[in-house]
């Protein structure tokens, strides 16, 4: 057996966050091990939010030449998709080749071992024939892999992952979906508009099941408009193929296509950590942590196998807890002042927030430099990247009845405010906004539209620092924009 080298901190899995912790802990002078068996930087950069909104932005240029013919003239497009997969190979990926990401990495002081990480009792990893000790702490950030359904025939059949979709170099003719989430309707709705057939499966009662049902309605209509088929409540029993086609049988219909996507969700592997050897039940879907990241003693994870939300935003904001966290232990652990610069490394004490119990304060006050915030997730903002987008923060109306809270409602349609009168073409959406009315707060909110994600920020802020909904009535509201419509469904709250 290898005698353990002795390091201050291992990384395992050097996804968005795992990547961001390890690279600003060996940045702050610790001797930090990355261990990464595919690519550093995780899914994002390759396989998920960088490529894919490259493919979203071509697919609405299509989108928009269309509506000159509503707006400005004539126009005739003819797709292509040999530039979007060129520049998705050569802008984004670099062909799937991660040394630009390694070297970023190592240049910080990190050092790298490409392979599997696993736990080997209290502080030890094992990664091949190396074994590593950490003084201070492990971090595990392995994220989730798609999560595929126990469907018959399934297996056997040469189906689509988001990587295949990504890497995809010339498109097919037809294309099933299986998942109507966030990125079943994203990559439908790329490739409906690049003239693939495109039909969405779904077991739910509607597509982007998690959101308001008005947002679901109007993702819907938006993607039937580009020629999806859509179908709903009908669950994926078998499925088939040959060299030419797959079939799904589902509830008494069947749906054929050239290819098949399967995009029903993801899960983390967490019985190929070791969790064992340190006392962690490795049976649970997600691997649970408390609001400073902790798994157990000196453990602590990051990323989507918190099961938090699969989001780069989460996985950044949960890395700079642990970063914080860490250099405080260290700090501890060595005595004496904050030599850890916990401070500056989450930006002083106008970073970080003092909580009871895990729980943070509702008026974002802060703590005294050096201390460690408390993740908060009640204005978890995300956004699908549909056209129109649809953004969401907090809690949906179902979900705030649910838990016995006072709700108020207030909603305005985009197309009736006067950008969306002006916008015209393409101009669907909303805003929705779900109030605490004991409290005068905003507890969650949606905002579908055009420019949705870059409309929730406003309403983000609001949830967030629990702005009292008086003063989001008195501010000024620019005119003419499309979040002037938060104004009008503040005045509709009811």
């Amino acid at each position: 057996m290898a005698e353990p080298e002795l390091v201050d901190v291992v990384v395992v899995g050097l996804g968005v966050g795992g990547e961001e912790v390890a690279g600003r802990l060996a940045e702050a002078g610790l001797t930090v091990v990355g261990i990464e068996r595919d690519l550093v930087g995780g899914e994002c950069p390759y396989w998920g939010c960088v490529p894919s909104k490259m493919m979203i932005r071509a697919a609405n240029a299509l989108a928009e030449a269309h509506r000159v013919n509503e707006l400005a003239g004539s126009a005739q497009v003819r797709p292509d998709w040999a530039p979007v997969a060129r520049r998705i190979r050569e802008e984004a990926t670099d062909t799937w080749d991660d040394r630009a990401a390694v070297e970023r990495f190592t240049g910080k002081g990190g050092r790298f071992v490409r392979g599997s990480g696993r736990l080997d009792g209290p502080g030890r990893v094992r990664a091949g024939d190396q074994v590593f000790q950490a003084r201070y702490g492990i971090v595990l950030g392995t994220g989730t892999r798609p999560s595929v359904p126990p469907i018959d025939g399934l297996a056997d059949t040469p189906y689509w992952t988001n990587h295949q979709a990504i890497e995809v170099e010339e498109l097919p003719e037809s294309l099933l979906v299986l998942g109507g989430g966030a990125i079943g309707l994203e990559l439908a709705q790329v490739f409906a508009r690049f003239g693939v057939r495109v039909t969405v499966i779904e077991a739910a009662d509607r597509v982007l099941a998690i959101e308001e049902p008005e947002a679901s309605e109007v993702a819907a209509t938006a993607l039937r408009a580009d020629g999806v088929e859509i179908h709903t409540g009908v669950r994926a029993k078998r499925v088939d193929h040959d060299d030419v086609t797959c079939t799904v049988y589902a509830d008494g219909a069947e749906f054929t296509g050239e290819r098949l996507l399967v995009v029903t969700g993801r899960r983390a592997h967490l019985e190929e950590l070791g969790l064992e050897t340190v006392g962690v039940d490795a049976g649970q879907r997600y691997l649970p942590v408390n609001a400073r990241m902790h798994v157990t003693e000196g453990i602590w994870a990051v990323g989507d196998l918190t099961g938090e939300g699969a989001f780069t935003h989460i996985a950044m904001y949960q890395a700079a807890i642990v970063v914080a966290d860490v250099l405080d232990h260290m700090r501890r652990t060595r005595g004496g002042p904050d030599a850890s610069g916990t401070a500056s490394i989450m930006g002083g004490a106008a970073g970080v927030v003092s909580a009871v119990g895990g729980a943070m304060s509702a008026g974002g006050s802060t703590a005294a430099p050096g201390s460690v915030p408390y993740a908060d997730y009640r204005a978890l903002p995300r956004v699908t990247f549909t056209d129109p987008e649809v953004g969401a923060v907090g809690l949906t109306e179902r979900q705030a009845r649910e838990r016995g809270i006072n709700v108020q409602i207030g909603y305005a349609d985009l197309a009736s405010s006067a950008r969306g009168w002006i916008h015209k073409a393409g101009n669907a959406g909303f805003i929705k906004l779900i109030a605490d009315a004991d409290q005068g707060v905003l507890v969650g909110a949606t905002s579908v539209g055009p420019a949705g994600g870059e409309v929730l920020s406003a309403l983000v802020v609001a949830v967030h620092a629990a702005v009292p909904i008086s003063q989001l009535r008195h501010m000024i509201y620019a005119y003419p924009t499309f979040h002037r419509a938060i104004e009008d469904a503040l005045r509709a709250l009811k």
